[in-house]
């Protein structure tokens, strides 16, 4: 079957055409489109299917956002997404909407070894639920209950739960945060904006100086990008201290994560951001703060940890919902 699938972030919108057997999703033609440009999904979706029509009764949507019956209000782009509307004013069968966090964990099986770096090999025998965390614009996570059979995703907004400082430098970070936004949640500190607040917070309490290079770059680029590339290029001590602090707690939420889901299967670290900072994920600091977690640190040796490469992961798993969502198509998932 061909099905149209959207995975609409705050950042960009990919669309694609596919062709989806079981677990095999073929890509047909896709586009990536700069979300701030359209007022809506069904405007991104117009524009895609003007450009490649081709013949399709069905489409899914995945947003970053809590998805209820098939609508959702995205925190990050202000967007409503609405599966009945998108249906009427498309003229389609079937429209789903669903989580991208979801999306990203129903693509998983259409990836191939080379999609990932191993970050952790974990047991021999690792077995059971996993879970996904995904940093970028903001922050996603989302479970894989294991039923004996076969993965099932599943959706949350873990995200937004409380940031929970562990030292006397995240404690100070969380004051300074709480007084500007009012409350702090773990995508406060863990995601784009997230590193840029960590970068503000060491500028404005002197743990470092912003030079006037880094300033002036940042006027006319995305401050989490101009930080990533001074890290990681180390000519920027302030910018390095924020990816630092940044990685740290990237890996402690991912260990929170792997904890409250269990995650003795396999933890899948997606999102914008881990592909373009690998080098500095691949290091020790990561999964020391992954298995930092007191008397249960063997538990979390012992799961497999995993980098997804292919940005194209949730927009898969969204055409590949459609095929799990057709009684028509035998679907046997694994």
């Amino acid at each position: 079957m061909i099905t149209l699938a959207g995975d609409i972030g705050g950042t960009s919108s990919r669309l694609g055409y596919f062709e989806v057997e079981a677990d095999h999703v073929e890509p047909i033609v896709q586009e990536v489109y700069p979300s701030h440009r359209f007022r809506g999904v069904v405007e991104v979706a117009r524009a895609f299917i003007s450009t490649h029509g081709l013949q399709s009764d069905s489409a899914c949507f995945s947003v970053a956002g809590p998805v209820r019956h098939d609508h959702a209000v995205t925190p990050n782009l202000g967007w409503v997404v609405d599966g009945a509307e998108a249906r009427h004013a498309l003229g389609l069968q079937r429209v789903h909407v669903i989580n991208d966090l979801e999306a990203n964990a129903h693509g998983i099986p259409t990836l191939s070894s080379s999609d990932f770096v191993v970050l952790n090999s974990g047991a021999p025998d690792a077995s059971g639920n996993a879970a996904v965390i995904s940093a970028g614009t903001g922050l996603g996570e989302a479970g894989l209950y294991w039923d004996g059979t076969r993965h099932r995703p599943f959706a949350s907004e873990g995200g937004h739960t409380d940031f929970a400082p562990r030292n006397r430098l995240e404690v100070e970070l969380f004051f300074y945060l709480l007084d500007r936004l009012g409350r702090v949640s773990c995508e406060r500190v863990v995601s784009g904006p997230g590193l840029y607040n960590i970068y503000q917070f060491l500028r404005d309490t002197g743990r470092g100086t912003e030079s006037e290079s880094i300033a002036e770059q940042m006027q006319s680029e995305s401050p989490p990008a101009v930080i990533s590339r001074a890290a990681l290029d180390g000519s920027c001590e302030i910018c390095l201290q924020a990816m630092d602090i940044f990685v740290s707690l990237y890996g402690a939420e991912a260990g929170n994560v792997a904890l409250k889901i269990m995650a003795t299967g396999g933890v899948y670290i997606g999102g914008g951001i881990a592909p373009k900072i690998i080098q500095k994920l691949k290091g020790p600091l990561f999964m020391e703060t992954f298995t930092a977690k007191g008397r249960l640190r063997t538990l979390l040796e012992s799961m497999p940890v995993m980098v997804i490469m292919n940005d194209m992961t949730a927009l898969q798993g969204a055409a590949r919902y459609m095929v799990l969502e057709n009684p028509r198509a035998g679907l046997s998932a694994s």
